[in-house]
């Protein structure tokens, strides 16, 4: 296999994980980073396992969902009482998706990535892992 690595930085947006029994818990914020690694087995006819210039709607979609946002997890407890005060102080910034863990941001991540890289090369081209930096010191990764 062949693989390339795309890394996105710099994305800052808060997010809590309501059964955590520390401060997580509450919500904060991280400046955040993605890095997707793509595999084939054959490059493209210019050598490259998937060309970086054809990232941009993945770069928007991740702009749109991350950039300044709060993520809560969809089973979150307080997640329509937390969604309604942002909605009446028309602060439309609050993005729910299945899991908001680092761990489930990077699955989310790699389910976007994989389904739009794999019809883009006609399924030539995978993703093999994603990893999510909530920090310069904490990750996680997931691998389809």
């Amino acid at each position: 296999m062949k693989t390339c690595t795309k890394r996105w930085d710099n994305f800052p947006f808060a997010h809590r994980a309501p059964n955590h029994d520390g401060h997580c818990k509450l919500i904060h914020g991280h400046n955040w980073s993605f890095e997707v690694t793509f595999e084939c087995e054959t490059c493209d006819d210019n050598g490259f396992v998937f060309d970086f210039g054809k990232l941009q709607p993945i770069k928007k979609t991740l702009d749109d969902t991350f950039d300044h946002t709060l993520v809560l997890s969809a089973n979150d407890p307080l997640r329509r009482e937390i969604t309604e005060f942002f909605a009446k102080y028309e602060i439309p910034n609050v993005r729910v998706i299945d899991d908001c863990s680092c761990e489930g941001i990077a699955k989310w991540v790699y389910h976007l990535v994989n389904s739009y890289v794999s019809d883009v090369s006609m399924n030539r081209v995978h993703v093999s892992k994603v990893t999510v930096y909530e920090d310069t010191r904490n990750s996680a990764s997931y691998t389809g």
